[in-house]
């Protein structure tokens, strides 16, 4: 369907979509109007309850873990535990507070019954909750587990100078005004650029039925969207408002960090260049900033130069983007807005992740890898290192190995999609794994894996600790070259500790489960039937010898056996 092209034919379809439109706005509203305080109710009391029930322990547990901590030195904790009943004492009152917001979450959720149903918007406003109660019981933990870890032997704790605090702390009393009064004036100068190029994109995708507009059953979530816009732009000025606090408090960390009074000060005017650029580019309007932007950093990291690489990256696809709204818009029949939109979110990426967990998973089970007690541990538990970190671990490795294969510039999901820094999700959070796996797939680039190796490594991210170099001695690891096993043991570690930070996004506990259910299943119907798919099977990783600490049995012959009883095979297959 091509877009009306002539004032004319743009003003018919225009007002012949205007019954359309209200019409399904008002049915998505009357669904809402009956729907929404359920949803409400459910977010409000789960979240509510989930904050109270467990900040007890919080509390109690926070301050255990950075008493007993050893990455830390002495005057830093003490300043900690001083400065730590302050954010425990605002976590459920904030948490509270914003609970309350689930008024627009319901109204959210609500809209969509039109194409989701009843059942499905409630079962919506759970998984918010039980996100939530992943997010306070499972990442916080992880956390905290993480800060009590042994340190090794060659790193020293963090410290702090007695002697820095006065300019930290005048610097921080100097920065949070200051900041906030600049960002605030500069969001509240460009929030009317937010306001009306927003309505403007909004108006032509009505007029030309393109972007939220293309399907019918979209229009009333699109229109409320242009009803609400303005609400949107409050919100965006609020939370700049609120982040120019933390902001302004970041300048003491500079001082401290640079060891200078007035590096801290030129942070201070910096941030609000560096703002006023975030903004232009969130905007697409000019590039970069008209504001003073003095340096703040004696040396250049090269944390920096990865992220003005990253910036002018951006910048290009901003470019394009610009292009193709001064372009004529044509509908392709075969692409819905709906699909086009979850080409380019996070979801995409965790459905993707997850699923080949599942495929490997059932490879691993029918290999021995994995086993029911691991499954039954997880479910138990709610925690398996097997599954939690070395199974996402192992299609994470595969992800990288076949994209480096076939020289992709990013990464390689499917047989015919390549997720790269253009067309991947804008997700922040994404974004901080993305870019370290990117630098990753280079170094397996150059490290010419072969294929040997790389079916021997795939089973060594299971079976093996890859601590030392010596670790894989016993394995018939192809390469006897320590370097090249101390570079890929790194990367495996290195992926590992990835995939740990990933586990602490709510979502990925949830995700997690739902694929352990699956495995279980498959693990019992597999057992059921007498173990057996075909008659034995017959790995084609024979003649490799592995074993797994804490599980005393080797691959031998295609085949895992008891170390103690060497007749006895133990094979677990699929049906």
């Amino acid at each position: 369907m091509h877009v009306p092209v002539g004032f004319a034919a743009k003003l018919w379809s225009f007002l012949s979509f205007l019954p359309f439109f209200f019409l399904l706005l008002i049915l998505g509203v009357l669904k809402a109007a009956i729907v929404c305080p359920l949803v409400v109710a459910i977010i409000v009391v789960g979240n509510s309850s989930v904050i109270i029930g467990l900040w007890p322990a919080h509390f109690v547990w926070s301050y255990y873990c950075v008493v007993r901590t050893k990455n830390v030195g002495l005057v830093l904790k003490i300043v900690v535990l001083l400065l730590l009943p302050v954010p425990l004492i605002l976590w459920p009152i904030m948490g509270i507070v914003g609970t309350k917001s689930s008024l627009i979450v319901g109204m959210y959720y609500s809209k969509f019954l039109h194409k989701d149903g009843c059942w499905s918007t409630l079962g919506g406003s759970c998984t918010v909750v039980q996100d939530l109660t992943d997010f306070c019981f499972h990442s916080y933990f992880s956390f905290m587990d993480e800060l009590i870890e042994i340190m090794p032997l060659e790193e020293k704790p963090t410290e702090i100078k007695l002697s820095k605090l006065p300019s930290c702390f005048l610097v921080s009393l100097i920065g949070v005004p200051v900041d906030v009064l600049l960002i605030t004036a500069v969001a509240l100068w460009k929030s009317p650029y937010m306001l009306f190029r927003g309505w403007k994109r909004l108006l032509e995708d009505l007029i030309g039925r393109e972007g939220p507009f293309l399907e019918t059953v979209c229009v009333p979530f699109a229109g409320l969207a242009i009803l609400l816009w303005p609400m949107a732009v409050v919100g965006a000025v609020i939370g700049a408002i609120f982040s120019s606090v933390f902001i302004g408090l970041y300048g003491g960390v500079i001082v401290h960090q640079e060891d200078s009074f007035l590096m801290g000060l030129a942070y201070i005017i910096s941030v609000v260049s560096l703002f006023d650029e975030y903004v232009n580019d969130l905007l697409y309007l000019r590039e970069g900033s008209c504001l003073p932007r003095p340096r703040y950093r004696r040396n250049r990291s090269p944390d920096l130069e990865r992220k003005n690489s990253r910036d002018n990256e951006n910048y290009s696809w901003k470019n394009r983007r610009e292009g193709s709204f001064n372009s004529k818009l044509f509908s392709d029949p075969s692409r819905t807005w709906k699909w086009k939109v979850n080409q380019y979110k996070p979801m995409q990426v965790w459905e993707w992740l997850f699923k080949s967990c599942e495929v490997n998973g059932r490879i691993m089970l029918r290999d021995g890898l994995i086993n029911v007690k691991d499954i039954e541990e997880y479910l138990l538990k709610g925690h398996s290192k097997i599954l939690s970190i070395k199974l996402p671990t192992w299609t994470i490795l595969q992800c990288l190995l076949s994209s480096a294969k076939s020289n992709s510039s990013g990464f390689i999901i499917y047989d015919d999609v390549e997720l790269t820094s253009i067309d991947g999700p804008r997700d922040k959070v994404l974004e901080w794994f993305i870019g370290p796996l990117l630098i990753i797939k280079e170094q397996i680039k150059k490290l010419q894996v072969t294929e040997s190796e790389e079916l021997c490594l795939r089973k060594l991210v299971f079976s093996c600790k890859n601590d030392r170099p010596e670790d894989w001695d016993e394995v018939g690891f192809p390469s006897s070259d320590p370097l090249r096993r101390a570079q890929l043991q790194a990367i495996i570690r290195r992926l590992q500790g990835i995939v740990a930070s990933m586990s602490r996004i709510p979502t990925f506990p949830r995700h997690l489960r739902n694929l352990v259910k699956v495995l279980y299943i498959e693990a019992i119907q597999a057992s059921a039937s007498g173990n057996r798919f075909g008659g034995k099977f017959k790995s084609p990783f024979s003649g490799l010898s592995l074993s797994r600490s804490g599980d005393q049995r080797k691959y031998i012959d295609g085949t895992f056996k008891d170390s103690e009883d060497k007749g006895n095979e133990n094979t677990v297959d699929i049906v």
